[in-house]
This record gives structure tokens, sequence and C-alpha cells, in this order.
């Protein structure tokens, strides 16, 4: 049997197909998320074939009544996904494109609590996305760039409104543009170490999400909690994988 986790997140929907015996990733798609959600998981599902799909993500209440798919939450997705990947791991962290999330696990990928920041997009990948376009610089070359700063510079704010302004300003002051990039990765840094200690760091913590694709953040990240961090090959696709693995259970 195949089975298909659907994830509908803010910025991008992804899609995984597994073998339900083996575990084995039989195909993965991805997609930008646009105003017609429907329409763009409508050609994705279209393109695989499966016996059981589940959904997850901020989308997954509009694909249960476009489409009639099951649907679990993130955290429970997430969980599980980093469990298959990571046997006995008991922190997940996941920086997506609207909210930070840390789940913490049982050791046999029961999430057993969690903190999430979604009221706002401070420390999301929205936030270096906006900081990113007011720099000049691609979204996939941010954390490079950020790499070759040098400390000096510092974002005081944490609401990607504001830090777009506050990162122009500073620009206007002479302050080098990788210096900035480095203070705005530094800064998010500091918000996820901070989830991280409330919720109590157990390394190695899981790292995932689009957001973990970027070096510098990652690097960041391990410096301020003074741990390892265990990073998926594609951690962006780990709630669709998960998803799937729910769907094989």
């Amino acid at each position: 049997m195949q089975t298909a986790g659907l994830d509908i997140g803010s910025r991008s929907i992804e899609l995984v197909v597994l073998d339900s015996l083996t575990g084995e990733v039989l195909s993965s798609l991805e997609a930008e998320t646009t105003p017609d959600i429907a329409a763009v998981c409508r050609r994705m599902v279209s393109q695989v074939s499966f016996d059981r799909l589940i959904v997850t993500g901020y989308g997954r209440a509009l694909a249960e009544v476009a489409f009639g798919f099951p649907s679990v939450t993130e955290i429970k997705a997430y969980a599980r996904g980093a469990q298959a990947l990571f046997p006995g791991c008991r922190i997940v962290l996941d920086i997506g494109g609207q909210d930070t999330k840390v789940i913490a696990l049982d050791g046999t990928g029961r999430a057993v609590n969690f903190e999430m920041n979604d009221r706002c997009a401070a420390g999301t990948g929205r936030f270096l996305e906006m900081t990113a376009a007011a720099l000049k610089y691609d979204l996939s070359e941010f954390g490079a760039g950020a790499l070759s700063g040098n400390d000096g510079v510092q974002i005081s704010s944490m609401c990607a409104v504001f830090a777009e302004s506050e990162v122009i300003g500073l620009l206007t002051r002479g302050a080098l543009r990788q210096d900035i990039a480095l203070a705005v990765h530094r800064a998010i840094a500091t918000r996820a170490g901070s989830m991280l200690a409330r919720m109590g760091i157990e390394p190695p913590i899981v790292f995932a999400g689009g957001a973990a694709r970027n070096l510098c953040l990652a690097k960041l990240i391990r410096n301020q909690v003074k741990s390892e961090l265990l990073i998926p090959p594609n951690p962006h696709m780990l709630g669709a994988l998960g998803a799937a693995l729910i769907a094989a259970d």
C-alpha cells in the first residue's frame, strides 16, 4: 500500500508518498502556496498515486472540506516524522513561514508539550524574507551573506514590519549589509533559544522547517543552546513525511 502526506503551509505545500511496508519515499513534490490553495493541492495529488492520504499544516481544514482527506495537526506530523528519522529524539524546533514551534517528545514519537509563536511573523521564515529583501539579498543567499558579517550591529525589534524599517535605517547610517544580516540571524536564533529554554533543552534537537536550510541560522542556534542540531536531509518536508507515516500507521 502507498500512503501520502500533504503539508499545506503558509508559504509552500509539500507532498510525500511512501511505501507503507518499507517506509521508502516513492515520490515527493513541492509547490508555492497561492491564493487558490485547492487548485495547487488538486494538481499535486493528481500527479501521484496513493491508497490513503493524510493532510496537515495550516490549510488542513480547507483540504478536509475540498477533498474529504482526514487531517492531523502539525504538532503530531512533525513529531512522527522526527521520530522516524531520529529515533528517540526529544525536542523538535520548526521554523516555518509564519510560525515557530518547539515540540517536546516522550522518546517514542508522541508529543507531550509544545510552544508556538503564531501571532506574528517574529522569528519566522517571513521575518527572514522581509529583512532579506530590505538588504537586497536573494533568500537562498541570505545565510551565506550573514556568515561573512561581523558582530557590532543589533536588531532591537522582532516585529517583521518594524525590523524592516530598522534595517533600512541601519543601512542609511552606513552599516554594512552583511553585518546587518548577521544581526537579523542572531535575533532569530536568540528568540528560538529562548523558546527552547522554556520548553527544556534535551539534546539532540531536531531542527526542521524551511529555515533549517539556512546554514548561518543553524550555526547560531547551535551556539545559542550549546547543543547538537539534527537537520533532516529535506527539513521542509518533515511535516508531509510525518503525515504519510501516520497514514501508514
